[in-house]
């Protein structure tokens, strides 16, 4: 491919985009567009999920991946390649390799989740676990790639990569010609580059967003001082979107053509990926529910018709069990309570009782008998309460202040 050059950075054209496209036939899937009628009430404007989890490997990043390895010279592609990452690069890098026919080598952090480190070796590369974070592991490929030869195939940072990515933006116009804005995570802003490139193209008038975990936020202040600028120690449950510092050729295209980036707490994040479950039933990872994250926060900042593009499905059950719990409680799903109550035989009992009553279903109780700031006869009892939302919470807590119990927190 041939890229347009500006302020000594190569950029991305459609045409690269399209080459992209023609690249990719067999080998991505044209993922489903689906509609979200929940979200299409609280939007108020029709709205459709682009379902890039269902992708092969669980998320877009084999498109770029692809692009960038079927690109390289055939003595490049002798010596191999090699790659950093916590998951999903590194499964989209050992599928292209493999499909190609080039050896590759993936170092991924010590943590990472085992099903991520099992399906890259499945896909065919050889794992090297190194770092304990994702710094760490980059150093330690780029380190084996001038020792070895090998080419390095950066996550985001690079134009195939960014017109791989981009061909998302196709077939969202093709799927969805009547979309008006388009919200896409963004952690280095190869995604939502690319993305941008091909929707802006053709459709200049449609919006595109990009959406940042709070915690892992680099974009705004990059794009308020005009260029890069690196965050100290991004902190989110998104490891998809938790990049310390946007690529320098994705951030010139972003900077022209993403009409606005915006953030979102945890707790969106949370709530976006148990609403997937529950309503669309769809297996989303925190970074590719970040879309639906902005929907949540802020639903009436957004013109219809909405595409949120939903990046990736790659959560390990572990994490995702931690996640719904706390998508639970964000909702008032779940509701802690502590009291004092008569330290007497059946005491506790008659509290179960009227919880029951009151039909909160107890998930865990805890006593404290020996504390100076409890009276002679007098127990603290912690209870863990699953409830059916933040109206129930509240009967739940007038319940018990009407039983006569003294509720502490």
């Amino acid at each position: 491919m041939s890229y347009s050059t500006a302020d000594s950075f190569p950029s991305v054209t459609l045409d690269d985009v399209r080459g992209a496209q023609k690249m990719l036939t067999g080998v991505a899937r044209t993922t489903a567009m689906e509609g979200s009628r929940y979200l299409t009430r609280l939007v108020g404007a029709p709205v459709h999920l682009k379902c890039e989890n269902l992708q092969r490997t669980g998320s877009f990043k084999l498109r770029g991946a692809y692009v960038r390895i079927a690109g390289l010279l055939p003595e490049e592609r002798a010596a191999g390649v090699v790659a950093a990452s916590a998951g999903n690069h590194a499964q989209g890098v050992a599928l292209a390799s493999s499909l190609l026919g080039v050896r590759s080598t993936v170092f991924m952090p010590t943590g990472a989740p085992l099903p991520k480190v099992a399906a890259t070796r499945h896909y065919g590369a050889e794992v090297r676990l190194h770092g304990q974070v994702v710094d760490e592991t980059l150093a330690a490929a780029q380190e084996c790639a001038v020792r070895t030869g090998a080419v390095f195939i950066h996550p985001f940072d690079h134009p195939d990569i960014i017109a791989g990515q981009g061909t998302v933006g196709l077939e969202i116009l093709e799927q969805c010609p009547e979309v008006r804005t388009i919200v896409v995570g963004i952690g280095g802003g190869g995604l939502a580059a690319g993305v941008a490139v091909a929707v802006k193209a053709l459709r200049p008038d449609v919006r595109v967003i990009g959406v940042q975990a709070e915690g892992a936020a680099a974009y705004p202040p990059s794009l308020a001082a005009g260029r890069p600028v690196s965050i100290e120690r991004p902190a989110t449950m998104a490891d998809g979107i938790k990049v310390g510092r946007p690529g320098d050729v994705p951030f010139r295209l972003v900077e022209d053509l993403v009409d606005e980036v915006r953030t979102v707490s945890e707790n969106n994040l949370s709530s976006a990926l148990l609403l997937c479950l529950e309503r669309a039933k769809l297996v989303v990872e925190p970074a590719g529910a970040s879309p639906v994250a902005a929907l949540l926060a802020d639903p009436e900042a957004f013109e219809g018709p909405v595409v949120a593009l939903l990046s990736g499905g790659n959560v390990d059950p572990l994490l995702m069990q931690r996640i719904l719990r706390h998508g639970m409680a964000a909702g008032g799903r779940y509701l802690a309570v502590t009291l004092r109550l008569t330290d007497r035989p059946g005491a506790l009992a008659t509290l179960l009782g009227v919880l029951s009553v009151a039909d909160a279903n107890v998930l865990d109780v805890s006593h404290v008998r020996t504390d100076p700031r409890l009276g002679l006869t007098e127990v603290e009892v912690e209870l863990q309460l699953e409830t059916k939302g933040p109206e129930h919470c509240a009967e739940v807590n007038m319940a018990l202040r009407e039983a006569g119990y003294t509720v502490i927190d």
